[in-house]
C-alpha cells in the first residue's frame, strides 16, 4: 500500500515539482495551501508523514506542529529558511521530526521523507530483549511503550526510538556521532539540534531537571548518559 504524504505548503510551483515528483515514487500526495486546512485535512487523509511549510497563511508551520503533535504519531518534517536556525530549533522543539532547507532539492526530500518513514515503520529486533525495566520506569518494544510511575508516556516513535536507544546502553555514554548514524539515519555535522532537541522532549516527559538532569544527563563533548539506578522513586 502507498505511503500517504501530506504537504502544507502556499507556493504552488514548488508543492507541484514535490508532489509530482513524490508521486513518481508512488507516494499519495495530497495538498494544502492555506495552514487553516492542514488540520482538518489530516484527519481527513491520515497520512504516514506530513510536510509542514513554517510560513503558512492563516496558521503557520510552528502553531500547527504545536496542535497535530499531540495526537499524530508520523513523521513530521518541515521547511525552513535557509538563513534562520531558529526556525530549525524551534521547529525540532515544537515536535518535528526533521527539517529540510528551502530551496530544497527534490531529490534530497525524497531521502529525507524515506528515512523518516523507514524508521518510523521500523520493527525492533524481535530476537531481542523486548522489556526494559528500571524501577519506576518500563520500557516494552513490542508495543512501543512507555510507563513511569505507573503511568503511561506518552512518545512519538521516533522519541521511543531514541528512549530505547538509551535505555539499552544504561550507564554508558553514547555518542552524538552514533545516535545520529544508528537513529537518526545520517552523519553528525556538529551543527544539528535534533537530538538535543528529542533528549529535552524525553527529560520534559519523564519529569527529568532540564537544567540539571538526572536521569538523561549530558556529558559534554561526549554525548549522553542513560542513568539505571536514578529512576527509583
Amino acid at each position: 500500500m502507498s505511503k500517504r504524504i501530506l504537504i502544507a505548503e502556499d507556493d504552488t510551483r514548488l508543492a507541484k515539482l514535490i508532489s509530482d515528483y513524490l508521486r513518481q515514487h508512488q507516494f499519495e500526495v495530497f495538498w494544502e495551501a492555506d495552514g487553516n486546512r492542514v488540520l482538518p485535512a489530516v484527519k481527513r487523509h491520515e497520512p504516514d508523514l506530513l510536510i509542514l511549510d513554517v510560513m503558512l497563511p492563516g496558521r503557520d508551520g510552528f502553531d500547527l506542529c504545536r496542535a497535530i503533535r499531540g495526537s499524530f504519531r508520523g513523521p513530521i518534517l518541515m521547511f525552513t529558511a535557509r538563513e534562520s536556525d531558529i526556525d530549525q530549533v524551534l521547529g525540532l522543539e515544537l515536535g518535528a521530526d526533521d527539517y529540510v532547507v528551502k530551496p530544497v532539492e527534490p531529490r534530497v526530500l525524497l531521502a529525507r521523507v524515506q528515512a523518516l518513514l523507514r524508521r518510523s515503520g521500523r520493527t525492533l529486533d524481535t530476537d531481542s530483549q523486548q522489556q526494559l525495566n528500571f524501577g519506576s520506569l518500563k520500557l516494552n518494544a513490542r508495543a512501543q511503550t512507555v510507563e513511569f510511575r505507573g503511568a503511561p508516556v506518552v512518545l512519538t516513535s521516533h522519541e521511543f526510538e531514541l528512549f530505547w536507544y538509551l535505555a539499552e546502553r544504561a550507564g554508558s555514554v553514547v555518542t552524538r556521532e552514533s545516535i545520529h548514524r544508528d537513529v537518526i539515519g545520517r552523519e553528525y555535522d556538529g551543527l544539528d539540534r535534533t537530538v538535543d532537541m528529542r533528549v529535552s522532549h524525553l527529560r520534559r516527559k519523564v519529569f527529568d531537571d532540564q537544567k540539571q538532569p538526572t536521569r538523561l544527563k549530558t556529558v559534554w563533548g561526549k554525548g549522553y548518559l542513560f542513568v539505571p539506578d536514578a529512576w527509583n522513586d
